[in-house]
């Protein structure tokens, strides 16, 4: 269906929806992509997209940098700034869900410079963010055999993410579905061990409960002695935070193939404040629990001097079960963790390749990016995110350990400079609302403490990217490729922001000024929303939709 033919007012009388084709509405404010995903596989597919490698194995790489106490604290502390960002998110993408709404809202809201500077950096984040999960992928292995090629295992991984990515949306979501529930019940069952274990349900009936923040202690002093130490130890842990706390981008990447998206996304967003915090704050806490920092097996992995099979125990719970000598529950957690890291190496081709459509509609990336087959798939723009894979073979020439610190230090300033942004669009649309008369209370979805919590990302945000290398500037700590790798992003989105706007000279929308209407796609949304018709649901679709809807 054509826009111009959805344009409408939005005191419009809706046409009945049974004089309208439901096929004529599939694309409708999506620009080609189709509207196919339920609620279920939106909110699940978050969950895919934040819960992978960092929080069953990377998050253990603080653990000796903070301790227990000081790695909880800092993923509380940092939890603070998810919460904020999610409610700026929310009332954008829910008002707008349109392809990549978080680029594409700054270029129309902000600056066009910023659109895409955000937009590449976003790309990248995703497109680096898939050779990341195949190298943990390869670690995980290694618990078992270390004879299996690296080469073997990264061309099987690409081929198996290239597949569900050129399916139709649909199948995708499906998927994505399956996979994200296995992630829930992994981390309900390993809070669930967690738990057992320290009240004596171990083949030891050792009653450990919090031992370990006792013995060896509840922080560890990083870098200096004493309390400023034991500070540096918690800023560590919200520098693991900042890259391990995602999710509210990753529900905005399904805004415009979300079946319902006002519907669909409110309810994901509203999920996200308890179901992932539970996850991420709850998985900070275990992992202090059940292994204590000065772990030797712990230390050995996470510095690479392990060598041979067994590896792959890079994850604490892992750790924590084979030195109760509990036969098979290790192996079939691994398993159950290979699934998980796979399932975001999915979401990220997805969002990558999402990313890539909307910057291409913009005029901000090639114009064939922006096409899609008849089922609805950007497929060249699914070819290009695949391309980065290719970075898995990396870790032929290099130790799994070190890949994986080079790639997450690239990535972290990623998530977080597109926050900064956000935040900055969250402004601008807030500011506009208020002088265009817009009431907030009528909107989908009304953000709680704003612009409040939009100018508290702003600042942490903004000190977070400061303090990624702060570790570097202590006394004998300098290492010049740390350093770039924690700041090149920083560069590289400040390089991007200033080549766009000298070349295209982009005009910065004052606040308030702002087109809220966003070229009668809004209006083009209303109508859908006010014509769609929801699809009966079989038995077992009804008990998931109760559940996840």
């Amino acid at each position: 269906m054509s826009r111009d033919s959805m344009k409408a007012s939005d005191n419009a009388t809706p046409v009945p929806s049974e004089e309208r084709d439901q096929s004529d509405l599939i694309s409708a404010g999506s620009q080609d992509l189709h509207r196919r995903l339920r609620g279920r596989e939106v909110q699940l597919f978050a969950v895919g997209g934040a819960i992978g490698t960092s929080l069953f194995v990377q998050m253990a790489a603080v653990l000796p940098k903070a301790g227990p106490a000081g790695l909880f604290l800092g993923f509380v502390a940092y939890a603070t700034i998810a919460l904020s960002v999610n409610q700026c998110f929310a009332e954008m993408v829910c008002y707008l869900p349109v392809p990549s709404p978080f680029v594409r809202l700054a270029s129309h809201w902000v600056d066009d410079a910023l659109s895409f500077a955000m937009g590449w950096n976003w790309f990248l984040n995703m497109a680096l963010g898939i050779p990341y999960e195949i190298v943990a992928i390869n670690v995980l292995l290694t618990y078992w055999t270390d004879k299996i090629p690296v080469a073997v295992v990264v061309v099987m991984l690409i081929l198996s993410n290239r597949l569900l990515n050129i399916l139709t949306v649909r199948y995708f979501g499906i998927s994505e579905f399956y996979l994200s529930i296995f992630k829930i019940f992994l981390m309900l069952g390993l809070i669930m061990y967690t738990f057992v274990t320290m009240v004596g349900g171990n083949p030891r009936h050792d009653v450990y409960g919090f031992r370990y923040w006792r013995d060896p202690g509840a922080f560890v002093s990083y870098l200096v002695p004493g309390d400023t130490g034991r500070f540096c130890g918690v800023v560590a842990s919200m520098v693991q935070a900042s890259f391990t706390m995602v999710g509210p981008e990753y529900i905005s990447m399904a805004a415009a193939e979300a079946e319902r998206p006002r519907t669909v996304m409110k309810k994901a967003y509203s999920a996200f404040v308890w179901r992932l915090m539970f996850f991420f704050l709850g998985g900070a806490l275990c992992m202090g629990i059940v292994l204590p920092y000065d772990d030797p097996v712990l230390a050995a992995t996470l510095d690479g001097t392990r060598e041979g099979s067994g590896t792959g125990a890079a994850s604490p719970y892992v750790i924590s079960m084979d030195h109760f000598n509990i036969k098979g529950l290790p192996s079939l957690v691994n398993a159950l963790i290979m699934t998980s890291v796979f399932s975001a190496g999915n979401n990220l081709v997805f969002s990558g390749a999402r990313t890539l459509h909307g910057m291409a509609l913009e005029g901000q990336a090639p114009a064939f990016l922006s096409r899609c087959n008849r089922a609805g798939l950007p497929y060249y723009a699914v070819a290009c995110t695949m391309v980065f894979s290719a970075l898995g073979f990396l870790q032929v020439s290099n130790s799994s350990a070190t890949v994986l610190n080079w790639l997450v230090s690239i990535i972290t300033a990623s998530y977080l400079l597109n926050y900064f942004g956000t935040c900055i669009t969250y402004l601008h649309f807030h500011a506009a609302c208020r002088r265009q008369g817009v009431d907030r209370n009528s909107l989908p979805y009304k953000g709680l403490f704003q612009p409040y919590a939009a100018w508290y990302t702003v600042f942490g945000t903004g000190i977070m990217m400061l303090v990624l290398g702060f570790d570097l500037f202590f006394d004998g700590q300098w290492d010049t490729t740390s350093f770039f790798l924690n700041y090149t992003m920083i560069g590289f989105f400040v390089v991007t922001f200033i080549f766009w706007k000298v070349a295209r000279r982009s005009r910065y929308v004052w606040p308030g000024t702002a087109d809220l209407q966003f070229n009668g796609l809004k209006a083009e949304i209303d109508t859908y929303e006010a014509c769609f018709v929801p699809k009966k649901r079989g038995r077992v679709g009804r008990i998931f939709n109760g559940l996840f809807e």
